[in-house]
């Protein structure tokens, strides 16, 4: 009988988005590969598919029966391994494999950025801290993704079994990567957009962390400077429509494009500029660094995500403070200086591909697998 493995998460899009290369190792060395979570997303790679009630809200009542049908899944299917993410479905998870532990299932739980961090709000330390802590006790490996939340739990004395460190969930490096000065003007052109507009580019949920308003400020402070320069927003969410509202007040609606959910942000980043961020709150961002593996710099604001990637006049540049007159300016002199563009995106890109690619990560969290599976190198863990 095959060996058996369950990942959980709030939804479904987190596998689509993040996981699709790790679910198609397991499949290729004969596991079979269950999925729990909200959604009915068809997913590759994937031999059961259970859609949950899960609720990003952990105060939201449909969280019990989620929680109930997770528990009947696990105690029904023999798993060799559990792997959680998301806060939400990682709490769910945790709890309801507290039996099958007993039978020698193995949690591994990667929090991809803890809500409680230097600089967080209160409430989030209150509320996330001694749950998080908690919940470590029912975790056989605490897999961080970043080197502050790894300081964190080891500090804090977190009951994992093991606490590591892996960077990310890795990135395609051939999927996303570098074009030439004239293919790039051809995408722009595709595109609908002038082969000497300067382009910058976030990609993310329009909430409160991610802070897209930060972004539309330093468009305002731009646009008498840089009328060439457009704002490529891709994403969705519950503040697009305030942001749009205030793109109007501050006159550069011409110059902020608001993308919507995108499939194609591979062919979008190659011909774009600069590559920017304003989130208060990262992990470790993917869209940052496929942005780096196009061969982008990146001008950012500082969190503990930002500071992980980004080197100052390395392959980019971190902006203290939220200050938006700093991000300007960096964001200007990148428009003046296309041999500081050319030099930082080749930077950003090496350090991706050191650091940060799918055949990295797979390296990484080849060595958690098998230290639960007991299998040798030769084996079934080679990676193909």
């Amino acid at each position: 009988m095959a060996d058996k493995i369950l990942f959980c998460a709030t939804v479904d899009y987190h596998f689509k988005a993040f996981h699709l290369p790790y679910m198609k190792w397991f499949k290729e060395q004969g596991w079979e590969v269950d999925v729990a979570a909200s959604g009915n997303m068809d997913l590759p790679f994937t031999d059961n598919k259970y859609h949950i009630d899960i609720q990003r809200s952990p105060f939201h009542r449909s969280n019990i029966q989620a929680y109930k049908q997770l528990k009947k899944i696990i105690d029904q299917n023999n798993y060799s391994i559990i792997h959680c993410h998301t806060p939400l479905g990682s709490v769910l998870a945790r709890l309801a494999a507290r039996d099958a532990r007993r039978k020698r299932t193995k949690v591994i739980y990667t929090a991809h950025g803890f809500h409680f961090c230097k600089g967080a709000p209160l409430f989030n330390w209150l509320i996330y801290y001694p749950i998080e802590k908690y919940l470590s006790r029912y975790t056989d490996t605490l897999i961080t993704i970043n080197e502050e939340d790894y300081q964190l739990s080891t500090k804090h004395r977190f009951k994992a079994g093991s606490i590591e460190h892996v960077h990310g969930v890795g990135v395609d490096t051939e999927k996303y990567k570098p074009v030439n000065e004239t293919k790039k003007a051809e995408i722009k052109k595709s595109f609908g957009y002038q082969a000497d507009d300067f382009l910058l580019f976030y990609a993310a949920e329009f909430n409160k962390n991610k802070n897209q308003q930060l972004l539309l400020q330093v468009m305002a402070l731009i646009k008498n400077e840089m009328p060439s320069a457009k704002l490529l927003l891709a994403g969705e969410g519950s503040l697009m429509e305030s942001c749009r509202l205030l793109a109007k007040e501050l006159g550069i609606s011409h110059m902020v494009d608001f993308l919507g959910f995108r499939k194609d942000i591979d062919q979008i980043l190659p011909m774009c500029d600069v590559a920017v961020g304003s989130s208060y709150r990262e992990g470790l961002p993917v869209n940052i660094m496929e942005a780096m593996a196009c061969g982008l710099p990146v001008v950012a604001v500082d969190n503990r995500g930002h500071r992980e990637l980004i080197s100052n006049n390395s392959n980019g540049w971190i902006i203290p403070n939220l200050d938006v007159v700093e991000f300007a300016y960096r964001v200007m002199n990148l428009s003046k200086r296309n041999d500081i563009v050319k030099r930082i995106g080749i930077n950003g890109r090496n350090t991706v591909i050191e650091k940060y690619s799918v055949d990295k990560i797979l390296q990484e969290n080849k060595r958690i697998y098998q230290s639960f599976t007991g299998k040798q190198e030769e084996s079934i863990w080679a990676v193909q």
